[in-house]
Parts: structure tokens; C-alpha cells; sequence
């Protein structure tokens, strides 16, 4: 039977959301071939949207799944924090889960407004190159109380509360305000319902939402949940169930 090294493994699988990362990057950057990027994501509606993530080999930041990927990393944390530490892998984890929580810290500009995506979709797919020199606009796209988006409101609202789990024991601090702005997603989505990708019309040939936004408000409640655990939270997540599309 081969044997694996499993903590080189889930070292290298780290490097992916590295690689993916926006904006300007730190000095502790592994990988040489990255530079800066998107600097001035947000500069078009007057906000700092620098950072996040980049969605796989294109350069598009699209909400829904960067929120989601966030949301399951902390979960690994959340359930295996302690595997983490013996592969002393622990810091490295929570700085990728970071470089995401404090982007959505920056497009949660409003209580109930929140900046869905950045980058045109389209544009970005018939351009092949480096991030570090798009030469397209990046628009942002955002949602309120006007265009409504659920599924990216509940989801990143999940990865907030999950963040606030997982770094309370270092970043007691940050974990409180990671927690702030999940519960104000979590009530923008839950009050003013509707799919985001009827709001956020450039995410649909890319990310549409087929199955609607009761599975987010059901994943969203269960994670405020585990992390206030007030019940209220739980109660909503299983209102949410009986929602289910049959």
C-alpha cells in the first residue's frame, strides 16, 4: 500500500487560495510569480473592494462561492483544529480563512448592502492573462434592500459566524466583529428575500442560483447558531427547512 505524507498534502492544497488571492499581497507571499492585483476593485463606487479571492483560473471575485469555499474552510477548522496544530498548519489556515472574512468585512458597507461581485464575467472570460495586468473595467455589483440576493447575503453571513468560531480563541476581537456582521447579513437576507442572481444578472451565466436560497438561510442560521447559540437562529434555520421546495 503507498503512503502519503498527508500534511504536505494539505500544505500544497493551501496554496490554492493563495494563489488565488486579490489585491495587494503581504510579505509573506509564497509564491513568486503572484504580484498585486485589482487595486482598484471598488474605485468605480467609491469603496475599498480590494482583496478576496479570484475565482479559480479566472480573475472574476464572485461572492456566492468565495463565501461558500470560506464558510467550509473554517468548518475543517471548526471540527479539526487540533489535527491542524499537530501538522503545525494552524496559523497558516486561519491567515487563507482571514484573507477572505476581511474582504467581506470591506463589501458589507452598509447593514443591508453588500457588494456581490467585482469584475464583469464576460469581459474577464475573452481576456487571457496575468491578474496583474487586467486590462478590462472591473465593475462592481452590489445588493441592498432594493436588489435583493439571499443566497450571497445568508451564505457569507455563514462564513462570518463560522470565522468568528474558529478565530474567538486567538483574535477574540475580530471574531466579536466577524460575528457583528453576520448577524446583519443574516437579517438583511432572511427580511429582504429574493435570488441574488436576479439582482446580480452577470453572475448567471457563471454562478446562477438554480435551486434558490433556502438551503443559505438554512446553512446561514445554523451557523449563528453554533456561534451565539441562541435559539432564535436554530428556529429560523429549521422555519427554513419546512420552506424546502418539495
Amino acid at each position: 500500500m503507498a503512503s502519503y505524507n498527508y500534511v504536505e498534502v494539505l500544505q500544497k492544497s493551501m496554496l490554492f487560495y493563495e494563489a488565488q488571492r486579490s489585491g495587494r499581497l503581504p510579505e509573506n507571499n509564497r509564491l513568486n510569480w503572484r504580484g498585486d492585483s485589482g487595486l482598484e476593485d471598488g474605485k468605480d463606487v467609491g469603496h475599498d473592494l480590494t482583496g478576496g479571492w479570484y475565482d479559480a483560473g479566472d480573475h472574476v471575485k464572485f461572492g456566492l462561492p468565495m463565501a461558500y469555499s470560506a464558510a467550509v474552510l473554517a468548518w475543517t477548522v471548526y471540527e479539526y483544529r487540533e489535527a491542524y496544530e499537530e501538522a503545525e498548519l494552524l496559523d497558516e489556515i486561519l491567515d487563507q480563512i482571514k484573507w477572505a472574512t476581511d474582504y467581506f468585512l470591506k463589501a458589507h458597507t452598509g447593514p443591508n448592502e453588500f457588494w456581490a461581485q467585482v469584475g464583469d464575467g464576460n469581459a474577464d472570460h475573452a481576456w487571457w492573462g496575468p491578474a496583474e495586468v487586467m486590462p478590462m473595467n472591473r465593475p462592481a455589483f452590489k445588493i441592498d434592500e432594493h436588489c435583493s440576493g439571499t443566497e450571497v447575503a445568508a451564505q457569507t453571513a455563514a462564513a462570518l459566524a463560522a470565522g468568528s468560531i474558529i478565530f474567538k480563541e486567538t483574535d477574540a476581537s475580530y471574531a466579536a466583529k466577524l460575528l457583528t456582521h453576520a448577524k446583519q447579513l443574516y437579517a438583511f437576507a432572511d427580511k429582504y428575500r429574493g435570488k441574488y442572481s436576479d439582482c446580480v444578472t452577470n453572475a448567471q451565466p457563471f454562478y446562477n442560483s438554480w435551486s434558490g436560497y433556502v438551503d443559505e438561510l438554512i446553512w446561514g442560521g445554523i451557523w449563528l447558531y453554533l456561534a451565539t447559540n441562541e435559539e432564535t437562529y436554530l428556529n429560523q434555520a429549521l422555519k427554513a427547512v419546512e420552506e424546502w421546495p418539495e
